[in-house]
C-alpha cells in the first residue's frame, strides 16, 4: 500500500471520530459555553482548532507506526490508538451532553493513562510518532484541570 494512503486512512479516521463526537455533543457544548466556565477555560474556538490539530497528529502517528515492521510493540501501539480514540470519543458526550463532570473526570484520567501507554508503545516502534503525541498528553493534562474546575463550579 502506498504511504500516502496509510497516512490518509489514519488521519481521516481520527478526524472523523473527533468530528462525529463534536457533532453529537454540539448542543451540550453550546449550553456549556453559555454558562459559567472555569477561569482558565479558553474561548470556544480554541478547542476546535486544538482538537483538529491533535487528531491530525494522532493520524500522523498512526500512519508512521503502521509503516514500521510488524512486531508486538507496533501492534499494541496501534491497538491502543484505536482504544484511546474510542475512549476519547465518549468524553465530550459524558461531559457536555450528560453533564456528568465527576464521571467525565475519571474517564479523562483513564484516557490520559491510555494515551501515556500508547506513547510508550509508539516509542518502541517510532520515536517521531511518540513525540508527536506529547501535545496531546499536555492538552489532556490541561483538560483534567478544566474538568476538575468545572466540577467545582
Amino acid at each position: 500500500m502506498k504511504k500516502w494512503k496509510v497516512y490518509a486512512f489514519w488521519i481521516l479516521l481520527c478526524e472523523a471520530v473527533g468530528a462525529l463526537a463534536g457533532w453529537l455533543a454540539k448542543d451540550g457544548i453550546r449550553a456549556y459555553q453559555a454558562g459559567p466556565k472555569p477561569v482558565l477555560s479558553p474561548p470556544g474556538a480554541v478547542f476546535g482548532i486544538v482538537w483538529g490539530l491533535l487528531y491530525l497528529l494522532m493520524g500522523y502517528a498512526g500512519g508512521r507506526v503502521t509503516l514500521r515492521p510488524a512486531d508486538t510493540a507496533r501492534n499494541r501501539g496501534l491497538n491502543l490508538l484505536v482504544v484511546q480514540l474510542a475512549v476519547n470519543f465518549c468524553w465530550p458526550l459524558l461531559f457536555f451532553n450528560m453533564k456528568s463532570y465527576a464521571f467525565a473526570l475519571l474517564w479523562l484520567l483513564f484516557l490520559l493513562g491510555l494515551v501515556f501507554w500508547m506513547v510508550l508503545e509508539f516509542s518502541r516502534t517510532d520515536k517521531k510518532a511518540a513525540w508527536s503525541q506529547v501535545p496531546y498528553l499536555l492538552w489532556l493534562c490541561f483538560a483534567v484541570v478544566l474538568n476538575d474546575l468545572a466540577l467545582r463550579l
